[in-house]
């Protein structure tokens, strides 16, 4: 009986997360996925500034942002003023991730305690 009441405060706490994690899933806003990476390149001409044997001084920095969906690999360069919105949504996606990970991760926990009590519940009744 004691492990039915600690089992079932459990399952209650469980089912308590997944609805924190629910509300916090819809108040979330725009994200996408990907990384961004910061690039310097050098250029094809002969005597400029990145080519300087000496003190080679590269292009840039310039954005790039890379992304997998759909199986699809993709890359697109971002410009400076919209860094903060893309940081922003990469943010997002990345609590996005967590928040669900975890939601599955709950799920099958309770999915476990909830086949458990009711192989001991059944067990119980047969005796």
């Amino acid at each position: 009986m004691l492990s039915d009441m600690k089992t079932t405060l459990s399952i209650q706490q469980i089912e308590q997360r997944i609805g924190q994690i629910k509300a916090e899933l819809a108040a979330l806003g725009d994200m996408r996925p990907g990384s961004l990476s910061k690039q310097y390149n050098v250029c094809g001409k002969s005597g400029c500034r990145c080519k300087d044997p000496e003190n080679p001084q590269r292009h840039g920095p310039y954005y790039q942002l890379s992304w997998v969906h759909g199986g699809k690999s993709t890359t697109q360069f971002v410009r400076r003023p919209f860094l903060p919105l893309v940081k922003a949504e990469l943010a997002t996606y990345k609590t996005f991730r967590r928040l669900t990970d975890e939601w599955v991760e709950l799920a099958l926990r309770a999915a476990k305690m909830k086949l458990e009590a009711a192989k001991e519940a059944a067990k119980a009744a047969s005796k």
